[in-house]
């Protein structure tokens, strides 16, 4: 099911609750007002029952039944026989009443039978409806109950009008809650479509475009500032990928232009066998460095694309160096480098992917034959430190410039020319050293002087003595 636009959900947020609102405040205002009215109509009740014990009091214990009786009715005949009003006192005897209150005859408790505070009740006698206080009180040493009454019409029709009056406006209030509602979430989503119509006018040829933030410290900055940064990280991965684009494209282009030219040559006039075997070997040696350049490309694409996989296991450090010192030997003796590999215990190991640290070391004993004059020196060696083993190569080359160093990981960044010309690289090998490192949870890093050589290093768990199963680190995996 498809859910709704933002802007109908935020309406439609803002009517419910504007609507709870004024639903809740129409019952408060009608409680209020009925609570109001109560309280009004008790203590106007009440204060009748205390005119009538402030005239006992005043008449006297002394006073007969008659007298009280004659001083009631000279008092309340004309002033309250429109009303509801009788009196009796402990005995049983009636001291005054209404002709209201004879018509519809109400019970009068006697005093010790009412609660102190009173007792109300209602009755309805024609079209009146009625209010009765039944309350008791000493005066002159004697009680007496009281029952005093007032008429319900006025305060029902004043109820009935506002509760008319709530019926009406209440739904007019929803209505406008609704309308305020779809304008507060329009006016509230400006920003955001302004946002967005900015966001739509970039695309990959105007990547360093970003967006206006506004100087108000809140959300629609915080997410302004968030889509800059996501555009700044798209811009130098576009970047990136235009430069290896580019780097790649020239590193090609020349051991195709150098393949191109041999063969134009060779067949531009016959030749004999010896000058076709040194075409060949040329040929061939060509096609290796252009196969290297490939794969390294190939490696460093799949990483960036999180498809290269390492599986992690116990790695013996000795059979290491001697499958890397039988490789390198030759090499560094045709280089006329003294290849040294420093002995370590037979027990040694570590937890690597076999392939990749071998790859890794590769990279740096070939940095070290390319970047050694002949009669230098390298050296492999694997150090323990604690749970951890240092593995580096250290050569007596040229050395890198302080001002290199931060760029010598960069792909296709080259710091200095190797002693053999024919020794050309691609730039990447560091680059694709970086991130085998990187991705067994080290760093490579590098101590270098001009003129003093150089020794790259990183370090790695030690492994299992016996081994271990492999773990299966993607290229996906944090660092």
């Amino acid at each position: 099911m498809k859910s709704l636009p933002i802007r109908m959900r935020l309406s439609l947020w803002y009517f419910a609750m504007f609507a709870v609102a004024a639903f809740a405040l129409s019952l408060t205002s009608w409680w209020m007002l009925r609570r109001s009215v109560d309280a009004t109509e008790y203590h106007d009740l009440q204060e009748r029952a205390e005119d009538v014990q402030i005239l006992l009091e005043h008449e006297g214990p002394h006073r007969s039944l008659q007298d009280l009786q004659q001083a009631f009715n000279s008092v309340y005949i004309l002033k309250d026989d429109g009303k509801w009003l009788q009196v009796r006192d402990q005995d049983g005897n009636w001291i005054f009443r209404s002709k209201r209150m004879v018509e519809e005859n109400p019970t009068l408790q006697p005093p010790d039978r009412l609660p102190a505070n009173g007792l109300i009740t209602q009755f309805q006698q024609g079209t009146r409806y009625v209010r009765i206080l039944s309350w008791p009180f000493a005066a002159g040493g004697r009680s007496y109950s009281v029952q005093t009454g007032v008429a319900l019409n006025k305060s029902m029709a004043l109820l009935a009008t506002f509760h008319t009056d709530l019926f009406f406006l209440t739904p007019a209030v929803i209505l406008l809650a609704a309308l305020g509602g779809y304008l507060m979430s329009r006016k509230a989503l400006e920003p955001v479509a302004a946002l967005t119509a900015e966001a739509r006018r970039i695309h990959d040829r105007n990547l360093e475009t970003r967006l206006p933030v506004s100087n108000a410290n809140d959300e629609i900055s915080s997410l302004a500032n968030t889509l800059n940064q996501m555009l700044e990280r798209i811009d130098k991965a576009f970047a990136s990928v235009r430069a290896f684009t580019g780097n790649a494209s020239h590193e090609l282009r020349t051991p195709i232009a150098l393949l191109r030219t041999e063969i134009e040559v060779a067949l531009y006039r016959p030749r004999d066998a010896g000058e076709y075997r040194e075409t060949l070997i040329r040929l061939h040696d060509e096609t290796v460095r252009m196969t290297n350049l490939v794969e390294t490309l190939l490696s460093l694409a799949r990483a960036d694309g999180g498809a290269e996989n390492l599986t992690l296991e116990t790695i013996g450090v000795s059979g290491l160096f001697e499958r890397l010192e039988s490789t390198w030997k030759p090499v560094m003796q045709r280089a006329l480098l003294d290849f040294r590999v420093a002995p370590c215990p037979e027990t040694l190991t570590i937890l690597g992917d076999p392939v990749s640290v071998a790859r890794l070391l590769s990279i740096l004993l070939e940095n070290a034959s390319k970047f050694t004059a002949p009669g230098g020196s390298a050296l492999l060696s694997a150090v323990e430190t604690g749970n951890r083993v240092l593995l580096s190569v250290r050569d007596s080359g040229i050395g890198i410039a302080p001002e290199h160093l931060p760029k010598i990981f960069d792909r296709f960044y080259r710091a200095g020319q190797p002693w053999d010309a024919t020794a050309r690289g691609s730039g990447l090998g560091l680059a694709l050293g970086k991130w085998i490192a990187e991705r067994h949870g080290t760093q490579l890093t590098v101590e270098s002087e001009p003129g003093r050589g150089s020794c790259f290093s990183f370090s790695l768990e030690r492994g299992a003595t016996e081994t271990a199963l492999p773990r299966i680190f993607s290229g996906e995996a944090a660092v």
